[in-house]
């Protein structure tokens, strides 16, 4: 088996399918997206370059600023609230035990598995003015229930409602994950030194949980920024632009508007956000000793 891997004609067998998948699907789309994005293409027949113009233009798109601002908005709602209530659940989760923690954990999943147009339009119904639940409740509580949901005013947030809704189960289920990999041995030397669930939570749970939550941090962010399915579907940026995200906001340029260059060009600028933000997550997230590390490997290299 050793000489089989020492191989290089082995090796390239199995690299080549996965580096192939990774130019055509993932290197060459961006590439032709930086290419596109210095041109005025619509997206059928002939175009022209035309430079940074692109870019210019997009500096000054309050639009665009807008898209960029709430899907800000929907990053810190993942941040400091979906994913706080969801390390508590996975929590209580673990501790539950028997049917109820299955029970539970499929309920908590299942806005995940269901399609995303179900979803919007299930909510869509929800907010009606006219005869949504949500007006009916607040009648039934003496309220007036004559509430539109999707105004200027409250349709972000009736939006980051849904979507952090939605994505809570996939959170959770990561956070569960990370929980149930942590050895019980330390629970159960912390239970002998008399500490309670409080102390353990978080003298023993969050720290050894710092690369899953980094991780699931990472893909929020991620998420936020490349949010439109849902949105398309609930508002479509509207009223105005006011629940106008990134995505979104990409695809009615490029598909709707037929200007596919700005489009690529907003796809550029896409990019390069997501992997900065990755980069700044990592370095926030890296760990002290690492640090000392580097610094130590550092100085030493500058001795020598």
């Amino acid at each position: 088996m050793k000489k089989l891997y020492s191989n290089k004609l082995v090796i390239l067998s199995l690299v080549l399918p996965g580096l192939l998948l990774f130019i055509f699907a993932i290197l060459a789309p961006i590439c032709l997206s930086v290419y596109y994005g210095f041109t005025d293409y619509s997206g059928m027949g002939s175009y022209s370059m035309v430079g940074l113009e692109n870019y210019k233009n997009l500096m000054h798109d309050e639009a665009f600023w807008t898209s960029l601002r709430n899907s800000l908005f929907l990053a810190i709602g993942f941040i400091c609230i979906q994913h706080p209530l969801a390390i508590v659940v996975a929590a209580v989760l673990d501790k539950l035990g028997g049917k109820g923690e299955s029970f539970f954990r499929c309920v908590y999943f299942i806005p995940n598995v269901i399609s995303v147009a179900v979803i919007a339009y299930l909510w869509k119904f929800i907010y009606n003015p006219d005869f949504g639940l949500l007006n009916n409740i607040i009648k039934a509580f003496g309220g007036k229930g004559d509430m539109n949901w999707f105004s200027t005013d409250t349709a972000i947030w009736s939006v980051l409602i849904v979507l952090i809704w939605h994505g809570f189960g996939w959170g959770m289920l990561i956070y569960y994950t990370g929980i149930k990999n942590i050895d019980q041995v330390l629970y159960e030397a912390a239970a002998i030194d008399g500490a309670d669930q409080k102390t353990t939570f978080f003298r023993i749970t969050l720290p050894l949980m710092k690369p899953v939550i980094q991780v699931n941090v990472t893909m929020a962010v991620i998420s936020a920024l490349k949010q439109m399915e849902t949105v398309y579907l609930l508002t479509n940026g509207g009223p105005g632009n006011s629940t106008q995200f990134a995505a979104n906001y990409l695809y009615q340029q490029a598909f709707k508007a037929f200007r596919y260059g700005y489009g690529n060009a907003i796809g550029v600028v896409f990019i390069i956000i997501c992997l900065a933000a990755t980069v700044i997550l990592n370095k926030v997230f890296e760990d002290r000793d690492e640090r000392k590390i580097r610094k130590l490997s550092r100085r030493k290299g500058e001795a020598a």
